[in-house]
């Protein structure tokens, strides 16, 4: 499958043939955990808590896969911006090595701390909690199936092919709609496993993706024959590192972060921890393609970096922020006037439903800024400069919590989906300010 040539012609054409692919396999993964909640919500509120509850932890399990595929896209970018296909190898490599050490260490502790794990969450129910506990021994256990996918698409993205990730997640989610309802309501000789069921469905699912991808990129001159036992080079592991953590951090700090507002959220019930899983995977419909356009203007900025063409850098990033603020505007009227039947499709409790339009309705401000941040983090990462997203994400996601607190005692529950909201308009438009001064600095002075 061919390359996306992003060095050359059409700025607008090149980075939306990569770009498109990427997005789609956002909507195929956002469909695939939506598939999930439609089928647990057949179970109850309860089992959409449990899920929720172990889904945070995977969420920071998540966070460590972006130091190797981050790392890993930038430096191997570089390198292929420069025409150094042998360091874009090498690079690849040290990643991947470095996401089966980190996959490893996640694993075991998910598998044998789980119990553990979930009960910081002070859920009410018991049965929950044990939900909660299979789920998380099960997906993140077995959680390097999930981090080869995330290390693949990142590492390909890089390389401008976005095709393949495309064509394998949707062999993923076929499987998972043909498993999910096997698996968690029975079929014929199969016994429903609830939970469980579903866990064992993404899990096999995850598995598939990952034996498609070694399957695709056998003639990829990269990421063909990347051995996990040869030598360990410590350098480029350690550059891959300083520039993948504090991206990982970012994320890892919001999923932690997101988990003591869940802790907050509990204190209204397992209602409410079920309203805020089911209403984040309905708006990841922002967040998802947001981070899937962020993807390919992180290995278009980085190509072109390596390459020093300053000119065209601008060029793309005009193009990528008009692209992200059409897609912030959509999501936001979306949200707002469609939120019942679209919260309706997930849960079927009337007073959880209405908490959830609530939800949606609150958050929907939120998703235009959100939109900005993300295209606007995606710009310092494909310069290698990955600080200044991890300081405005970490500052104000922790602004979170004090603002939960105090809001949630005023307007109950819907203080803490207002604070979520604050925090997201404050980190979009600091963040772009930011990247208007760094670009006045560093890159229009090259042009």
């Amino acid at each position: 499958m061919n390359n996306v040539d992003l060095l050359k012609g059409n700025i607008f054409k090149s980075l939306n043939s990569l770009a498109l692919p990427i997005m789609l396999s956002s909507l195929i993964q956002m469909a695939y955990n939506l598939t999930d909640m439609i089928w647990i919500g057949g179970l109850g509120s309860d089992a959409v808590a449990a899920i929720g509850a172990a889904g945070l932890y995977m969420w920071l399990g998540s966070g460590l896969v972006i130091i190797p595929r981050s790392g890993g896209q930038i430096k191997v970018g570089h390198s292929l911006g420069a025409n150094d296909m042998k360091s874009a190898r090498e690079y690849a490599l040290s990643s991947k090595q470095l996401l089966v050490f980190l996959a490893a260490v996640f694993g075991l502790l998910s598998f044998f701390f789980s119990q553990g794990m979930i009960s910081f969450f002070n859920l009410n129910n018991i049965q929950t909690l044990n939900d909660a506990s299979s789920y998380l021994r099960i997906c993140g256990g077995l959680i390097i199936f999930s981090f080869f996918g995330t290390y693949y698409t990142g590492i390909l993205s890089s390389m401008g092919n976005s095709k393949i990730s495309l064509y394998v997640t949707g062999i993923g989610l076929g499987l998972n709609i043909i498993l999910d309802p096997i698996l968690i309501n029975g079929f014929m000789f199969i016994p429903g496993f609830g939970v469980i069921g579903a866990a064992l469905a993404t899990v096999i699912s995850q598995f598939i993706v990952y034996f498609s991808f070694t399957i695709l990129i056998r003639k990829n001159s990269i990421l063909n024959k990347l051995s996990i036992i040869n030598r360990i080079d410590y350098k480029r592991i350690k550059e891959v590192i300083l520039l993948g953590l504090p991206v990982a951090l970012e994320s890892m700090v919001f999923a932690f972060i997101s988990m003591v507002i869940a802790r907050i959220v509990a204190r209204f019930g397992d209602d409410g921890v079920a309203v805020q899983k089911v209403g984040s995977q309905i708006e990841s419909i922002s967040w998802m393609i947001g981070d899937g356009y962020a993807v390919a203007m992180n290995s278009f900025v980085a190509q072109n970096y390596g390459a020093s063409d300053y000119k065209r850098i601008m060029k793309g990033t005009k193009i990528g922020f008009g692209i992200m603020t059409i897609w912030g505007i959509f999501t936001t009227i979306l949200l707002m006037l469609f939120a019942e039947p679209i919260f309706n499709i997930f849960i079927h409790e009337k007073n959880v439903i209405m908490m959830g339009v609530d939800y949606l309705k609150i958050l929907s401000v939120s998703q235009l800024f959100m939109c900005v941040e993300i295209i606007s983090a995606s710009c310092f990462n494909g310069l290698g400069n990955t600080l200044p997203p991890f300081i405005v994400s970490f500052f104000f996601t922790l602004l979170r919590i004090p603002l939960a607190l105090y809001l949630s005692g005023i307007y109950g529950i819907n203080g803490i989906w207002i604070a979520v909201t604050v925090s997201s308009i404050l980190k979009g438009i600091i963040l772009s300010i930011s990247l208007i001064i760094y670009y006045k600095q560093h890159v229009i002075t090259k042009v």
